[in-house]
């Protein structure tokens, strides 16, 4: 998964603890908290699934094994809520 970005009827916001998206279709907000935030700024720069997912294991050593599935399963949720499009 590569080449991700927000779908065009998005507005992402930052916030003191994470991030808030608005689907403007739909009216409803998500919110995520710092991590997921710092995945969907990785991934929205260019990085891989991969990638950002090797730089979560850098920073959480304790959560290593998990770190792609995590990232996976959070792209594929924002995709599921029409927050992202690839």
């Amino acid at each position: 998964m590569a080449d991700i970005a927000l779908s065009p009827f998005v507005t992402m916001i930052e916030s003191e603890d994470g991030m808030v998206f608005l689907n403007q279709r739909t009216g409803r907000y998500w919110q995520l908290n710092g991590t997921g935030s710092e995945v969907v700024r990785l991934l929205l720069s260019g990085e891989t699934v991969e990638s950002a997912a090797s730089r979560l294991q850098e920073k959480y050593p304790d959560a290593s094994g998990q770190a792609v599935s995590d990232v996976r399963t959070l792209v594929r949720q924002l995709q599921a809520a029409k927050l992202l499009a690839r």
